[in-house]
């Protein structure tokens, strides 16, 4: 009997693993797995080092410019591959995690495309990880259904869905669940080697290929591991060169001073670049965290009209539309808000406006967190787009600058946006902990990202002992004052009795080390991973 690829243990399982999930992580698959982490992981490994050289050069007081070694690329002629005719079209996009009923839900929405997501709206448990590639595997069969015994209602896939594209996790995120060769591999490679390996056979049949949004970009050369593993998993799966098509996240600072780059470097691949605002915003606040007098106020004061925000918009439509590719645009977080007709009114006229400056801006296509949301976004850009997209629209009448892309939003820190911070912060990695996540807050959907402003925005001005509108400084006695009463008042709400049931004690402490240490963590799912 031949040895499988446990016996020969190049491969194991964390010690916490129970299910193995044998028809997603057959030997064949995790054969694949290990050609993707012997050939990549270490090049990865590299590109987070080099993302660490980058931020100590930050830290001394630079800001980003565009890079001089690729002027040729910035300024030549030049288009990325075809569209796919099944991409042409991306007027609207929902996005959200990938448990069953979620993904059903949204290929039903009737929006054009469903943005699966494994990454800031997925907490990556084992189980929410490989059931979600299971679910995925049984939507492209279209044999995915659901029973709702609550609810005694049933959910199956209508004969017209949206096409599918699926967001690995980023760079930085290990899949501490497999280790091969003693060593932890990528999350960015297990999310996508699963996907590749089960599906794309049938996507093919079905006249489509597997599609992907690639997040947290940082560098130019971070596109190009992409591409390579684009190019080395094609060619291990027997398919064409550029059957694999992504669309780019640009939801780094650094990365809109490259889209140019970015876009060359997966020309046979990419199809688009997306505005991903939360994460643009947190990465701003975190890359420039430690420059003297830098202060962005309250988060519900940075709006996509922000200037910096504005400036990077626009500066993704021009570069897209010369270079062929599609410009999508950024997320409506809110929600329904079900029985308050009047506040329902106004959080659906935010995402009109919203929606109607992005198509008048010259973006192909917008996203929304919810089914009920793709309504309104579809109506504005039918109203303002007639055709399939908008790659016409060449917006050469916008000049933006390096200092544009960085300009300091005006605004104020006020107590209120530090107890808004610092709830929103704890509720997320509450639910986050116990797998969720994407969390409905105040009538928006919350996830990674929107939980990293918070706590970021909480320790800039904490280090900083900004000065708030009413003339206090936030230091350390105002901190703990608010926090612990801020604390105080969620578990009243919660119930002292209901507290050891919920992973509150775990995120309370969990939040304060984040906002109160020195050495600032990049990303809060890194110590949080370890409880999940």
């Amino acid at each position: 009997m031949e040895e499988t690829l446990l016996q020969q243990s190049k491969i194991q399982f964390a010690k916490t693993v129970k299910n193995y999930y044998p028809e997603i992580l057959n030997d064949e698959a995790l054969a694949f797995i290990i050609a993707l982490h012997e050939k990549f992981n270490a090049s990865r490994l590299e590109l987070l080092e080099r993302r660490k050289l980058q931020q100590e050069v930050f830290d001394k007081g630079r800001f980003p410019e565009f890079p001089r070694e690729t002027k040729n690329i910035r300024e030549g002629e030049w288009k990325a591959a075809e569209i796919p005719q099944d991409l042409l079209d991306r007027r609207v996009e929902i996005t959200g995690p990938v448990d069953r009923k979620m993904i059903i839900n949204a290929l039903n929405s009737g929006a054009k495309t469903f943005m699966a997501d494994l990454e800031d709206s997925n907490a990556p448990s084992w189980a929410n990880v490989i059931e979600g590639q299971q679910n995925l595997l049984d939507a492209n069969k279209r044999t995915i259904s659901l029973y709702d015994v609550k609810r005694d209602k049933s959910y199956k896939l209508n004969e017209n869905v949206a096409v599918l594209l699926v967001r690995p996790r980023g760079l930085h995120l290990n899949e501490c669940h497999i280790l091969i060769n003693g060593e932890e591999t990528s999350g960015s490679l297990v999310d996508f080697g699963l996907y590749v390996f089960h599906n794309t056979k049938t996507l093919l049949q079905n006249n489509t290929a597997p599609y992907f949004y690639l997040p947290k970009l940082e560098h130019y050369l971070e596109a190009r591991w992409w591409n390579d593993v684009f190019e080395f998993a094609q060619a291990y799966l027997k398919v064409k060169k550029g059957t694999f098509k992504a669309t780019v996240l640009v939801e780094t600072i650094t990365a809109s001073f490259q889209l140019d780059e970015i876009i060359y470097e997966l020309k046979e691949h990419i199809v688009g670049l997306n505005c991903g605002r939360w994460d643009y915003i947190f990465s701003y606040i975190k890359k420039f965290r430690n420059h003297k007098n830098f202060m962005v106020p309250n988060r519900d004061q940075v709006t996509m009209t922000t200037p910096f925000m504005d400036a990077y918009s626009k500066l993704v439509i021009q570069r897209c539309h010369k270079r062929g590719i599609l410009a999508i645009g950024g997320m409506a977080a809110q929600i329904p808000i079900k029985n308050n007709n009047y506040a329902n009114e106004i959080a659906l006229e935010k995402v009109r406006k919203d929606k109607e400056r992005e198509v008048k801006n010259g973006h192909d296509g917008t996203w929304v967190a919810h089914p009920a949301l793709v309504e309104v976004a579809m109506d504005e850009f039918n109203k303002h787009m007639p055709l399939a997209n908008q790659l016409h629209v060449m917006r050469e009448d916008i000049h933006i600058t390096e200092k544009d892309l960085v300009e300091l939003p005006l605004g104020t820190v006020t107590e209120q946006g530090i107890r808004k911070n610092i709830n929103v912060g704890i509720l997320y990695i509450e639910a986050w902990l116990r797998g969720f996540g994407a969390v409905a807050l105040y009538d928006l959907m919350e996830d990674a990202a929107t939980a990293e402003i918070s706590r970021t925005q909480v320790w800039q001005w904490l280090q900083n002992e900004v000065i708030l509108d009413d003339g206090r400084r936030f230091d350390d006695t105002l901190f703990k004052d608010i926090f612990d009463d801020e604390v105080e008042k969620l578990i009243t709400e919660i119930g002292e009795d209901t507290l050891p049931s919920t992973k509150f004690s775990l995120a309370i402490t969990l939040f304060k080390k984040l906002v109160t240490t020195e050495a600032f963590e990049e990303f809060l799912t890194l110590p949080a991973y370890q409880y999940l």
